[in-house]
């Protein structure tokens, strides 16, 4: 019965038939395995996106519902400033102050929001840009300066 490799007189291996296919098999079992492998870790992958995206959502629904008390919240408590400030003015008086501080701090964020978007925009990385083509520059004339 031969065995997986034969000895020939000169002391060398000498590669049979029965070693080529049991190489081979070897080799399709290994690529099978490793095939499997890369599917259960992208399956895996699938469901630890699946449970983090419902835990985000979810989060994102709670957080949602807290910001809507939060916006009555601080209604009722420019409602309470304003119900204090009746005590010893006009209700209309009080109303009114009320209103044009929640005017004035409303045009103070909007100036400051237009400022900060308007030394943001054009959103393009300028010293990426500028780096990209120092690189491309560098590139074209081989290191050799121009």
């Amino acid at each position: 019965m031969p065995t997986q490799e034969t000895e020939v007189s000169l002391g060398t291996a000498v590669h049979t038939q029965e070693t080529e296919v049991s190489l081979g098999t070897a080799a399709k079992s290994v690529a099978e395995h490793a095939s499997s492998i890369a599917r259960l870790e992208v399956e895996l992958a699938q469901i630890e996106l699946k449970k983090k995206v419902a835990a985000l959502g979810l989060g994102l629904g709670l957080l949602g519902g807290a910001v809507l008390v939060l916006v009555y919240g601080v209604g009722f408590l420019f409602a309470t400033i304003a119900a204090a400030l009746a005590t010893f003015l006009p209700v209309w008086a009080s109303l009114l102050i009320v209103t044009v501080f929640l005017f004035l701090v409303t045009a103070i964020l909007g100036f400051i929001g237009v400022k900060k978007v308007q030394r943001g925009s054009p959103p393009v990385p300028e010293q990426a840009i500028d780096e990209a083509k120092l690189t491309t520059q560098a590139l074209k004339s081989n290191g050799h300066n121009q």
